[in-house]
Order: structure tokens, then sequence, then C-alpha cells
């Protein structure tokens, strides 16, 4: 062997030593822990502690006492960390989140779990809300820049995306419904990755859609578009209608909202909108007038049975309209409630397939009032301060879009402040991106990434 070559190997292998010593002294491992429990919370929420459920197993609904231990301590442990990583660098981003209507929030939940019809399940399953949203909440403040913030993103992405895919080729069984599935056989060859149903995985994949065009954005040519491809192909074979449709309407919804400048013309843009599906929804059943006008749209007029749901759940906020019957307490044990006659199926509902709907039923009327102000209204006016201070725009467009998302997902899904719905903890973590960018440039001027 030539001995110049050799030296010139040494040479190189020194400095690739090098260069990894100093790169490794370099690190901070505070710094790389506050991206490890970002990370961490990101596949906790979306990956869960039992991922791929058997859907032909009878007993797939009943709730093991210790996996439900062992969510409650790592939703808990995580948050908690997440709390004593932030409190000491982000003081004043977490003093912002103290404002009188956040208050009266907190102070409502906590009259509602104490008045709740089912004190113990309320309690227990807010305790669970509390960790989970503490942590969307935190998440945008964990990493130091905006570009890990981004890698944190990519990465938790990458591996759910991963994961869900080697379960299709893998496992079929246990990623993709079936014929022998215990409810809804008729879904089979219905694409479900991880997830319990394809009703979660088709909305997860919309946000990571929106995640791979924003890592695209910034820089990121080879995850973004990697991301991006791969949950729009998993969407489509999820066949989910809803978000399939929803993915690309609120992403030209999104990109219209950025380009006006009035705050008023924004309101219409993302409001008016939402207000007419709830009315041709929901509003349907409750007035003969709405109904007229919904049979006249080329879509099902019960949209798809809902419309005997939405009439239970009327009746149901009609029985408390002010405390609510408690959060998250409802539909546990409603089959011995009455119904009109040929919509007895509704009592076995999970829930009533409309998100403002619900926390009506299960908060009452104060408390969709006090939601609607702080996670309807509040965001639209953070994100036109974020563009009048042209604080990161197109991160403000991502969490505007997973926002607007989640506004309009709600119409006909159940998700807001349920406790670790994947869908919830990410339009929670938007909110506050929103919330915190309006206020302080809580993360760092990134370079492109490569």
């Amino acid at each position: 062997m030539d001995r110049s070559a050799a030296d010139t190997t040494d040479v190189e292998a020194r400095s690739y030593g090098l260069a990894l010593r100093d790169g490794l002294a370099g690190l901070n491992v505070v710094q790389v822990a506050r991206c490890l429990v970002a990370v961490a919370a990101l596949l906790l929420v979306l990956i869960t502690l039992d991922p791929f459920p058997d859907l032909r197993n009878p007993d797939v609904a009943t709730v093991v006492g210790g996996r439900l231990a062992t969510t409650y301590i790592a939703f808990g442990l995580l948050a908690a960390v997440a709390v004593l990583f932030t409190v000491a660098t982000d003081a004043r981003s977490l003093r912002s989140l103290v404002t009188p209507l956040h208050l009266c929030l907190v102070g409502w939940m906590l009259i509602n779990v104490v008045l709740s019809e089912s004190r113990e399940v309320s309690i227990q399953r807010f305790v669970l809300a509390v960790s989970a949203t503490t942590l969307a909440v935190l998440l945008p403040l964990l990493p130091p820049t905006q570009r890990s913030f981004n890698l944190c993103l990519g990465v938790a992405a990458l591996v759910l995306l991963v994961l869900c895919y080697l379960g299709v080729v893998l496992a079929p069984q246990y990623s993709i419904h079936t014929a022998l599935d215990i409810t809804e056989p008729q879904l089979a060859g219905d694409w479900r990755g991880s997830f319990g149903h394809k009703n979660v995985a088709s909305p997860v994949m919309t946000i990571l859609v929106y995640l791979g065009i924003y890592l695209c954005a910034v820089g990121s040519f080879v995850m973004g578009p990697v991301i991006a491809a791969l949950a729009g192909i998993f969407l489509i074979f999820t066949g989910g209608k809803t978000s399939s449709v929803l993915c690309l309407v609120i992403y030209a919804l999104a990109s219209l909202v950025y380009v006006t400048r009035s705050l008023w013309l924004k309101r219409i843009i993302c409001f008016v909108p939402l207000i007419v599906m709830n009315l041709l929804t929901v509003g349907s059943v409750a007035s003969p007038a709405l109904s007229s006008l919904t049979r006249l749209l080329p879509v099902d007029p019960t949209f798809t049975g809902r419309s005997d749901i939405w009439e239970f759940a009327l009746s149901a906020v009609a029985e408390k309209p002010i405390i609510g019957h408690g959060y998250a307490a409802f539909w546990d044990d409603v089959t011995e409630r009455q119904t009109a006659k040929g919509a007895e199926w509704a009592v076995t509902a999970a829930h009533s397939h409309n998100s403002y709907l619900d926390l009506a039923i299960t908060i009452g009327l104060p408390g969709l009032m006090l939601v609607i102000l702080i996670f309807v209204l509040a965001p639209l006016r953070n994100f036109q301060a974020i563009q009048t201070h042209s604080h990161s725009n197109a991160l403000g467009k991502l969490f505007l879009t997973i926002w607007l998302f989640g506004l309009y997902y709600g119409t006909t899904e159940t998700f807001l402040l349920e406790r670790q719905n994947p869908i919830w903890f990410m339009f929670a973590l938007a909110v506050a991106g929103l919330h915190f960018l309006a206020r302080f440039q809580c993360v760092a001027q990134m370079q492109p990434e490569r």
C-alpha cells in the first residue's frame, strides 16, 4: 500500500475524530434533554404505549388497569419534566399564559368536575387531560432553536410514518381494518397504521402533510418532501373522506388568510364557513328550514347517521345547559336514556361527532363559550400580531393551518379537550405556538437545512 495514501487516510481519520470530539464537547446536555423530552412527548401521543390494537379481539375496548396507570404516569412525568425545564428559562412565556380568560376556564373546569354526574370518572380523566395539555402547551418552548424544534417534529413524524408503513407491510391484520373487526367490519381495507381507527389516523396524516410542506418551506429539502409524500399516500389509503377533503381545502384557506392583511377579513374567511358548516350539520336537526336546505346539497342529509346522534345530544344539552353533565363523563353510560323512535341506536355512540356540541353536553354552555374565546377567537388575533411583527411567519403559518384544520374537523368529529387525543394535542400545540410567537421571538432564526 502506498505510504502517502496511508498517511492521508490516517490524517483524515484523526480529523473526523477531532471533529466528532469537538461536536460532542459542544453539546449542551440540557438542550439535548429538552429536545428528547419534546420528541418523547410527541411519540407518546402519536404512537401511545399500546400501538396496533387488535380490533378482532372482543376485549379490545376493555381498559386494563396496568396500562392505564402507566399512561397516567408517563404523561405526568413528562409534563413535570417539561415544567421544570421551562420554568427556569421561559418564566416570561409561562406568565403570559396566566390571563383572566385562562383562569376562568380552569376554574370552570374544576367546578364542572366537582359537580359531574360521575365525579370519579371526570376527576380521573381531567388529570390526564391536564398532563397532556401541559405537554402540548410547553412543547414549543422546549427546543432551544427553531431548527431544533423542526428537527424534533420531523424525527417524531418519520418514526410514526415508518412504524405505520412497517405495520401495513409486516402485520396488516393489526394496521388495516378487516372484515373480522368486532366493530365496523365495513371499514375492511382502510389503513389505520398504529392507531385504533382510521378516523384517528387520517387527521394525524393530514397534519403531517402540513408539517412536511412547512419543512420544505424552511429549507428541509429531504425530510420535508419525504414526510409530506408518505403522509399524503397514507391519508389516501385510510379512506378518511373528511380529512382528505379538508387537507387541501384548509391549506388553501390558510394560504388565503396568510395573504390577507385585514383582521376582520381574516375573521370572515375563517369563521363564516365554519358557522355555515355547523348550521348545516348540527343546526339541520334543530331547524326544519336548515334541514330542507341540507337536503338540497349533494351530501347524505343524515351525514352517515350523525343526525340521530346530534338530535340525541341536543336533548342532553337541554337537560343541563349551564353546568353540563360532567367533563368526559356523559357517553360512558347513556344506554338507559330515551331517544326518538327509530334512533335508539344513538345511545351506543361514543361521542356526539361534533366537538362544540360535545363540550356543551359535558362542560355546559359557559364552558363552551370560554373554549371558543380561547381556542377559536384568540389564535387568529395572535396570528395577526405575528404577521405584524414578522415573527417566524413560516412557523406561524404551520400553526395557523393546524388550528384551522382542527376547527373544521371538529364540526363532524369530537376532539376538543379530549385528554391525550393526538388531534387535540397538535391543536393545543398550534394554539400555544401562536400565543408565544405573537408575544416573543421564542425560537431563533434558522439556517436552511440540507
